[in-house]
C-alpha cells in the first residue's frame, strides 16, 4: 500500500530551505570573492612563482629554464647564507624565550594591583608601537661606542669602561637580540596579563588555605592555564623572527662584516642589489619551508586534531 506524505500548508520543504540558504549566502560569497582572488593570485601565486624561479638560472631578469638543484647547492655552500642561518637561530631562540620570560614577569608584576597600573602598561607596551626601524636607530645610537652608553659612562669618570658589542663581530648579534627584547616583551606582557586576569580568584584562595608557596602556584597551576596565551605569543614572536630585516638594517646593516646577516636580508640583497634572482628565490624557498615545518605541528594541534576527535 502506497504511503502518501502530507505537508502542512505554509511549511517549506527541505529543498526550498536549501535554496533559500544558498541565496542568503550569495551576497557574502560575492563580497569575499575579491579577497579570495587576492589570496590565490598574490599570495599563493607569488609563492609558487618564487619556488619555480629557484630552479632556474635567473640573474637580473627571470628565466624559465631548468637549472635543477644547482641554486640550492650554491646556497648551502655560501658562507654568508650559513652565517645568516646561524644568526637567525641564535636570535630566534634568545628572542622568543627572553620575550616569554620577561613578558610573563612583567604581567605578574602588573597583576599585583600595583599603583599606576595604567601607566606601567603603557610604558611596557609602548616600544611595540614603534617600528623596527625606529627601534633599530634608537638602539644603534645608544650602543654606539662613540656616542651612547660607553661614552656616557666614560664621561662620568669611568675611563676603562667598555661596551663595544655593536662593533664586535662575536657580540654584534646579541645587540640585535637586546633591541628585539625591548621591542617585543610588551606584546607578550599584554597577552599574558589578559590570561592572568582570566584565572579564577578561587584558585588563589584555595592555594592560600593549603599553604602552597606563591612561586609554586605560578609554576604548577598558573602557567599550565596560560598555555593558549603562551602558544599565541610564541607564534606571533616566531613570525617576527622569520621576517627579521628592518631591525638589522637599521642597527648594523648586517655588519660588522657579515656578523649580523639574516636570511631576509640575504634574500633582499640578492634580489635587488646583486642581481641574482635564482639564488635569492632559493633562499626565500628555504625560509618558506622552515616556516611550514615550524607551524605545521601548531596547525595540526589547533585545527586538525580537534576535528578528528569530534568526527
Amino acid at each position: 500500500m502506497d504511503t502518501i506524505s502530507i505537508r502542512a500548508p505554509g511549511v517549506p520543504s527541505s529543498g526550498t530551505k536549501a535554496r533559500r540558504s544558498v541565496r542568503a549566502r550569495l551576497p557574502a560569497a560575492f563580497a569575499l570573492l575579491p579577497t579570495a582572488l587576492v589570496v590565490l593570485v598574490v599570495y599563493i601565486g607569488c609563492m609558487l612563482w618564487t619556488v619555480r624561479l629557484s630552479f632556474t638560472s635567473s640573474t637580473l631578469l627571470p628565466k624559465l629554464d631548468w637549472f635543477g638543484l644547482t641554486q640550492y647547492t650554491r646556497l648551502f655552500a655560501n658562507d654568508r647564507f650559513v652565517t645568516s642561518a646561524e644568526n637567525i637561530v641564535i636570535f630566534g631562540a634568545l628572542f622568543i624565550s627572553g620575550c616569554l620570560i620577561i613578558g610573563f614577569l612583567l604581567a605578574v608584576f602588573i597583576d599585583q594591583n600595583v599603583r599606576g597600573e595604567g601607566l606601567f602598561r603603557t610604558v611596557f607596551l609602548y616600544p611595540y608601537s614603534m617600528s623596527f626601524v625606529v627601534t633599530g636607530v634608537a638602539w644603534q645610537w645608544f650602543l654606539n661606542p662613540g656616542l651612547g652608553l660607553q661614552k656616557l659612562v666614560r664621561d662620568l669618570g669611568f675611563e676603562t669602561f667598555t661596551f663595544d658589542w655593536l662593533v664586535n663581530q662575536k657580540m654584534a648579534i646579541y645587540t640585535i637580540v637586546i633591541a628585539g627584547l625591548w621591542h617585543g616583551s610588551g606584546l607578550t606582557m599584554a597577552i599574558m596579563l589578559a590570561g592572568l586576569r582570566g584565572i579564577d580568584k578561587d584558585l588563589w584562595k584555595a592555594a592560600k588555605i593549603d599553604g602552597i608557596p606563591t612561586w609554586r602556584v605560578y609554576t604548577s597551576v598558573v602557567l599550565p592555564l596560560l598555555r593558549p596565551m603562551v602558544v599565541t605569543a610564541t607564534v606571533l614572536l616566531a613570525t617576527g623572527v622569520v621576517k627579521l630585516y628592518d631591525l638589522v638594517v637599521a642597527m648594523t646593516l648586517g655588519g660588522p662584516g657579515i656578523a649580523t646577516e639574516v636570511p631576509a636580508k640575504f634574500v633582499m640583497d640578492h634580489l635587488f642589489e646583486r642581481n641574482n634572482i635564482g639564488l635569492g628565490t632559493a633562499a626565500a624557498t628555504i625560509m618558506l619551508i622552515t616556516v611550514v615545518i615550524v607551524l605545521a605541528p601548531w596547525v595540526y594541534a589547533r585545527y586538525v586534531r580537534p576535528q578528528g576527535r569530534h568526527a
